[in-house]
């Protein structure tokens, strides 16, 4: 696979420096979410007269069927490509020609990593947080059904009170409910669309990023370019709220 900086050297990188660049075997889980964004990136562009509607047709039935083969195995990810953007971008280039080069039309790389990260952590910290949620149920059923049951309570490794099994439940409860609220609003932080912001000052293009947003279920667009390709504050926001939680869960455990 061709690599997009490949005019800039005159000979055959070392496969050491290869390894280093590449992060496909990292973003590669984000395939899904790199082809939803393509395609509402050419929905977009189509939208705002920069595609033609057949092209943007185009595009999307080539984006659908770069998914169907990779969830049903027919097409195998490239070890040479960079990461899953590039990946992508070429398998479509191959199979639609000049038309798949258009879809990088006003987009950089920068945008679209940090749009697929984004996509990527909401839908994950949902699947998190209804995990809680479950847990969160079946800790409040067992301290209703043992809430007259007696235990010792523990101070220093030592016996110190008579509680409740019920009581013991519930501070677990508690701790489980403040994981979920900081799960939301760590999701609250990242439901925000950082595609329009190019490399890092946006596009001469005329985009609308209002409608890539709204078209990937975003609240809105980021206030700042440079910001929305450049920080990840919410994926360390999420990483502590996770912590967090293991901890909780390590308690509860022991």
């Amino acid at each position: 696979m061709a690599k997009l900086w490949a005019g800039r050297a005159e000979k055959e990188t070392a496969q050491i420096a290869d390894d280093f660049n590449s992060s496909l075997h990292f973003d590669c889980r984000m395939y899904r979410q790199d082809i939803t964004g393509s395609m509402a990136h050419a929905a977009m562009l189509a939208k705002c007269g920069i595609l033609s509607p057949a092209e943007r047709d185009q595009l999307t039935e080539g984006l659908m069927g770069v998914l169907e083969d990779l969830e049903s195995g027919k097409l195998s990810l490239d070890p040479a490509a960079e990461d899953i953007h590039m990946f992508v971008e070429q398998v479509l280039t191959e199979r639609l020609g000049d038309v798949g080069k258009k879809l990088h039309t006003a987009r950089s790389r920068n945008d679209q990593v940090a749009l697929d990260l984004r996509l990527w952590l909401r839908e994950e910290s949902g699947k998190v947080q209804t995990l809680v949620l479950e847990l969160l149920a079946a800790v409040t059923d067992k301290a209703e059904q043992y809430k007259t049951a007696i235990l010792p309570g523990y101070t220093h490794l030592q016996r110190a009170q008579p509680i409740t099994f019920a009581h013991a439940m519930m501070a677990y409860a508690n701790m489980f409910r403040r994981d979920i609220t900081r799960l939301e609003d760590c999701r609250a932080r990242l439901d925000e669309s950082p595609l329009g912001s190019g490399a890092l000052a946006t596009s001469t293009h005329p985009v609308d990023r209002f409608r890539t947003a709204e078209l990937l279920g975003f609240s809105k667009p980021m206030d700042n370019s440079l910001d929305g390709v450049s920080d990840r504050d919410f994926a360390i926001e999420f990483l502590s709220a996770c912590s967090i939680l293991m901890m909780h869960l390590s308690r509860f455990s022991e």
